[in-house]
């Protein structure tokens, strides 16, 4: 009596439902504050720490704007070489965002820790680490259906993220040398994400397709919630910036539900 191979785990229809349930767990996990706060005050105890946990390192900005620039290049010559290294930048990327933008010390609640962010990045960061080892990212130019050009200045947007702060006001900032130094971009998760997702959906099918659901649906969920700086007047600017979040995050995990063939390695 002959007995059908079972399905991998990741082609079983609850696999990914699962997935993107634990997904939405992580994202609503309580923050840890040093001084208690009103769960209806999330919101603001976000904006606390965002405005203040990068500061310290703007300085660096420069350092994972020309490493993924150097990765890209290398995937010119060498598609496979430059997939393991844009893995590896953004794994990288993951990691330091864990470290720098998810804590600080806020006026009106010390020290305070965003947990999901932490939990989520640092998964992440495990996950392209892996891609990279393995050598399940390669980009090919010669491949890359011409529609997802379209995509491109939302991710332009994301890199450059051309903004200023002056005093609660958030204002654009349109300063080409924020193109290579923009500390918004290096350490912030909702701007290094769209970037990379842009990436995946050029690289697509030479990705693995669990990694690239996992990136976009995670980044959908954050590009939902950033909708409530359209409420805000005074940073209706981020709202337009977290835009390539949404819109790219939505793209990439459409896009990697459809059924196309795979490229031969």
């Amino acid at each position: 009596m002959q007995t059908s191979n079972p399905l991998p785990l990741t082609e079983r229809k609850w696999f990914y439902p699962l997935i993107y349930f634990l997904l939405v767990i992580v994202a609503f996990l309580p923050l840890y504050t040093e001084i208690p706060y009103d769960p209806r005050q999330t919101s603001q105890v976000f904006n606390e720490v965002l405005q203040r946990s990068i500061e310290p390192y703007a300085a660096w900005g420069w350092v994972f704007h020309l490493l993924p620039i150097a990765a890209l290049a290398s995937t010119v010559w060498r598609p496979a070489m430059g997939g393991r290294a844009l893995a590896l930048t953004f794994g990288l990327n993951y990691l330091v965002i864990a470290a720098t933008q998810t804590h600080a010390v806020t006026p009106n609640y010390g020290f305070t820790l965003l947990t999901g962010v932490v939990v989520a990045c640092g998964l992440l960061a495990g996950l392209w680490l892996w891609i990279s080892w393995k050598g399940e990212l390669s980009l090919a130019w010669s491949r890359i259906p011409a529609w997802r050009w379209f995509l491109m200045p939302l991710a332009v947007l994301a890199f450059w993220s051309p903004m200023r702060l002056q005093g609660e006001l958030v204002l654009p900032d349109f300063d080409p040398l924020l193109l290579l130094t923009s500390a918004n971009y290096s350490f912030a998760y909702c701007f290094v994400t769209p970037v990379f997702l842009f990436l995946l959906i050029l690289a697509y099918p030479a990705v693995n397709r669990f990694a690239l659901r996992v990136t976009a649906f995670n980044g959908l969920l954050y590009g939902l919630f950033n909708l409530n700086w359209w409420s805000n007047p005074t940073a209706r600017w981020l709202g337009v910036l977290h835009l390539p979040l949404l819109l790219l995050s939505l793209a990439a995990l459409l896009l990697s539900h459809r059924r196309l063939p795979s490229i031969p390695k």
